[in-house]
């Protein structure tokens, strides 16, 4: 069976992205087992907010990938790169975790991660805490997260204060 992998930066006080969004305060001077773990993927779940900021970054860089993107809006048309989807998306991650291929990547938003955690559907995560505090901002899990227990497997510091 696929896992379903949130693997996500964050700040040390738990937000994902500044209040507006922007992520100008991740360090982006190395890998940190980023091109490894995209290895590892064949797929990507993420929300429309998160699908517009990567697309600010320049070209798609997951066009390689089968990619969906939530969204509350059952008008938007998928656009070659992306399947939006609006209807249940318990059901459909369900779904693609029953299916062959390799692990699937949640990217995120903060509010599907809660919806995932919630359904019980996440199977592993991959955390980047970045030395730095926000203080608001788009937190890790949005809305009401359910309590959930993850067993640390590992741990790595560098020497930007990444861990």
């Amino acid at each position: 069976m696929r896992k379903i992998i949130l693997y996500s930066a964050m700040s040390l006080d738990g937000f994902i992205a500044r209040p507006d969004g922007e992520i100008d305060w991740l360090f982006d001077d190395q890998d940190y087992g980023y091109s490894e773990f995209l290895q590892r993927i064949d797929t990507t779940l993420m929300g429309n907010r998160t699908y517009q900021q990567i697309l600010t970054f320049g070209d798609f860089p997951y066009t390689d990938k089968t990619n969906y993107v939530f969204t509350r809006s059952a008008t938007v048309q998928d656009d070659g790169r992306v399947q939006f989807v609006y209807s249940d998306l318990v059901n459909l991650v369900t779904e693609l975790k029953q299916q062959p291929g390799r692990d699937i990547w949640l990217i995120g938003g903060g509010q599907i991660n809660t919806l995932l955690l919630n359904a019980e559907l996440i199977d592993e995560m991959i955390l980047s805490v970045h030395p730095t505090v926000l203080g608001s901002g788009v937190p890790l899990f949005g809305g009401k997260p359910k309590t959930a227990q993850f067993t640390l497997k590992h741990s790595q510091p560098f020497a930007s204060g990444l861990i």
